[in-house]
């Protein structure tokens, strides 16, 4: 996979024609920027900026404008930075800003075609696909026990797009005898070559048992059948040697840049 190739392409198809993610959402083209606004429940946050270019006077008011939209209606948002995005500088203006950042993740991507798939589950373990609230709920239960923090926002947007499109997303929980013990979503794109693996996440008690690596194969398995020629992923570094053994490659780094509007405790899931 010739990573400069497949980078411009994930940057075009996701990012600057990027299309809304859920009901209730759209995205729009403002000046540099490509950005997504939607309920509060939803993913707000700008998922491009063309400023190339610009002097440092020009970048300020692009993030000034920014946080004037989603503070107008009162939403905390993320500016979606990677690591190949100019200037180079933007970090330390959105730090200046008024943002917190993230934990830097790894944006990796593999050919569905190229990866090993054969990847058995533990004895005792099945995968169950994620249809209804009943799922969504122990999808929800799986994200508070592994990642800790509230899930909820993340579930209720889960179960609207199920509702509306179930042809954009699927989920998937694994059941040890029963109790939900790992689960993960995958976001289908229709007209791109890309599918997104998210929210990857297993329970204390069931980590380094292959449980991940499950999980990776059956979406992968989803993305190839809906099309889909890669499968991309922000990378957490406990995940990033399990990716590449698996086969993906590294195209940059993704750091989420937080701002959250005074008063106001949610977080930006």
């Amino acid at each position: 996979m010739d990573r400069d190739t497949t980078l411009a392409r994930y940057d075009r198809q996701l990012r600057r024609d990027a299309r809304p993610d859920g009901p209730g959402v759209r995205v729009e083209h403002t000046g540099p920027v490509v950005r997504q606004t939607g309920p509060a429940h939803a993913w707000n946050g700008v998922l491009w900026s063309g400023l190339d270019g610009l002097d440092a006077a020009a970048v300020d008011a692009v993030v000034t404008d920014q946080i004037h939209h989603y503070t107008q209606h009162d939403l905390p948002f993320e500016w979606k930075a990677y690591g190949h995005d100019a200037p180079a500088d933007l970090p330390q203006r959105l730090l200046a800003a008024g943002f917190a950042p993230d934990g830097e993740e790894t944006l990796m991507a593999a050919e569905t075609g190229r990866l090993d798939l054969d990847v058995v589950l533990p004895d005792g373990v099945e995968l169950l696909p994620v249809t209804d609230e009943a799922g969504v709920r122990m999808v929800v239960e799986v994200h508070d026990r592994a990642f800790g923090g509230d899930s909820s926002r993340m579930g209720r947007h889960l179960l609207d797009r199920l509702a509306a499109d179930p042809d954009t997303v699927a989920a998937v929980v694994a059941l040890a005898d029963g109790e939900p013990v790992s689960a993960a979503r995958l976001d289908l794109v229709p007209g791109t070559d890309f599918a997104g693996l998210y929210g990857g996440g297993t329970v204390e008690g069931w980590r380094g048992r292959g449980l991940y690596r499950a999980l990776v194969a059956h979406r992968t398995r989803l993305a190839a059948a809906h099309g889909h020629r890669y499968v991309h992923v922000d990378a957490a570094p406990t995940s990033r040697p399990i990716l590449h053994r698996l086969g993906f490659t590294t195209l940059t780094t993704t750091t989420p840049y937080v701002y959250t509007p005074a008063g106001d405790v949610r977080s930006v899931s």
